[in-house]
């Protein structure tokens, strides 16, 4: 087992820890991205969850830790197609207000963004 200094993620044990959890948030992305597209509703559990799941990978890769690794940006961006075209098809029926309904739309579509334009970074690619 490696250590390589003092910080709480600096060590081979800690560095498979990471990567499991951030495997977990990728696995469930994925799954929900599979399966039926209404728990990707906006008043249903996953899609509330998965654009979570998404910051929540984008903080650890920001942060450079050893263990994250994402998807390709072509998953991402295919989550996204899938994710806001669930989200497109559904919102009005929960009758938002018109300015939340368009911030909302804006976040969600940055979130995935970041998150392809962070993959095509730590994959190494030239352009997206």
């Amino acid at each position: 087992m490696g250590t390589w200094g003092a910080g709480n993620f600096d060590s081979d044990t800690a560095a498979d820890h990471l990567a499991a959890l951030a495997d977990r948030l990728v696995s469930e992305v994925t799954d929900a991205m599979a399966g039926d597209p209404v728990e990707l509703e906006p008043d249903e559990y996953w899609g509330t969850a998965v654009p979570c799941n998404l910051e929540l990978l984008l903080v650890l890769v920001r942060q450079g830790r050893v263990g994250v690794t994402l998807p390709s940006p072509e998953v991402i961006r295919a989550w996204q197609e899938i994710f806001l075209g669930v989200w497109e098809r559904t919102i009005d029926g929960l009758e938002p207000d018109p300015a939340y309904k368009d911030e909302r739309r804006v976040v969600l579509d940055e979130t995935f963004e970041r998150l392809a334009e962070a993959s095509a970074v730590a994959n190494g690619a030239t352009s997206l």
